[in-house]
């Protein structure tokens, strides 16, 4: 590795506590850095991209740095606990958050989300932003158009991260395979996601709801969120097709079970924690594994319920509250728990069998615990 970081790979780095505070600082610090490598690039095309520039720092500045924790112990299990300085492999890894964030920008546009991590989304910012100038035209027009770009900029800044990060060129080849799959992956889901919303969900469909559910689980969050970041890290660090294959059977499993969480907490998590108000999925009528079972074990009451309320953009907290009482009636959600834990002594059981080394195994069993035992 090369120096390019400042701590000592074992103050970074602790296989027990993999997405430490000083890691995350240090994810953060790489993020930061590049970002005002661009600040000058954007002053000089115009001052109109200063908005821009502020906005893309304060929605990277936060996060669990998950993704970022998986590529980098993905190396880890390949490659063991770097000698030197992690510099460059904490950049590249960084840049997955890059990517993410300019997913979540144009997931909140798709889903006309009001907050993110506790702030107003992209498009709302920009919104405001229009408003305020007293500009021609649709203000709501404008902010989602600034957002798109915003996160087109952001998808773009994340290759431009990670080919500047310093890796070696043989390894970076190994690994770029992976990346380019994940980025089909996710944006397909993302769109499988969109057909999901757009179907109905009643009468002979509800059995193909909970598959289509389960589909876009997979390639929209289970991949994207645990295999290939793992994958992507054991590539650069040399990791055979046996390690491919351990971390494909780890990080599927646990890609659900990460997701499956956020279902929950996207019905049932405090607002305080997740930063989105309460029951803002059921809002957003987002049809999430939760939902589907729902709709495939609850009473004629329920359905009746689920029909009147669900989606409804102006739903109030009595609403919230009636819903919340028919999921967990209908019994889905001690169904996706079961599913929760299920999925993680799947991925756990990967890792038990799989060659690896015991600094990557010690900290890929930690965050599978992260990434299901959280409230936001």
């Amino acid at each position: 590795m090369g120096n390019d970081h400042n701590d000592a790979p074992s103050r970074v780095l602790d296989p027990s506590d993999p997405v430490s505070p000083t890691f995350r600082t240090a994810v953060s610090e790489s993020i930061a850095t590049f970002l005002a490598s661009q600040l000058p690039v954007l002053d000089a095309i115009g001052d109109e991209l200063g908005p821009v520039h502020t906005l893309a720092g304060r929605l990277l500045s936060g996060g669990k740095r998950l993704r970022p924790a998986f590529a980098v112990w993905g190396w880890v299990a390949a490659a063991g606990l770097p000698s030197s300085s992690p510099g460059p492999l904490l950049t590249a890894a960084a840049s997955l958050d890059l990517l993410h964030v300019s997913a979540l920008v144009h997931d909140d546009v798709m889903d006309s989300s009001d907050l993110r991590r506790g702030q107003p989304a992209a498009h709302r910012e920009f919104e405001r932003l229009h408003a305020t100038a007293g500009w021609l035209g649709d203000s709501a027009v404008f902010g989602h158009a600034g957002a798109i770009l915003l996160g087109d900029l952001l998808l773009m800044w994340s290759v431009q991260m990670l080919h500047e990060a310093g890796l070696d060129p043989v390894a970076l080849g190994r690994a770029l395979p992976v990346l380019e799959a994940m980025r089909t992956e996710v944006t397909c889901g993302q769109f499988l996601d969109v057909v999901a919303q757009a179907q109905p969900t009643n009468g002979h469909g509800r059995q193909r709801a909970l598959d289509e559910a389960n589909r876009v689980v997979e390639y929209k969050s289970a991949r994207y969120t645990v295999q290939r970041p793992c994958q992507f890290g054991a590539a650069l660090g040399g990791g055979d097709e046996r390690l491919q294959q351990t971390l494909a059977d780890y990080g599927s499993p646990l890609g659900r079970a990460f997701q499956f969480r956020d279902d929950l907490l996207g019905v049932f998590g405090d607002p305080a924690l997740t930063g989105k108000p309460a029951g803002d999925d059921l809002r957003e009528g987002k049809r999430t594994l939760l939902v589907a079972h729902t709709y495939a074990q609850t009473t004629p009451a329920g359905l009746a319920l689920l029909d009147a309320l669900f989606g409804d953009p102006g739903l109030d907290a009595d609403g919230v509250a009636r819903l919340q009482q028919v999921i967990a009636d209908s019994g889905a959600k001690q169904a996706v728990e079961r599913m929760i834990s299920s999925n993680h002594d799947r991925a756990l059981a990967a890792l038990a069998a799989g060659e690896l080394t015991d600094p990557g195994r010690t900290a890929l069993t930690a965050l599978a615990e992260a990434a299901v035992q959280r409230d936001y």
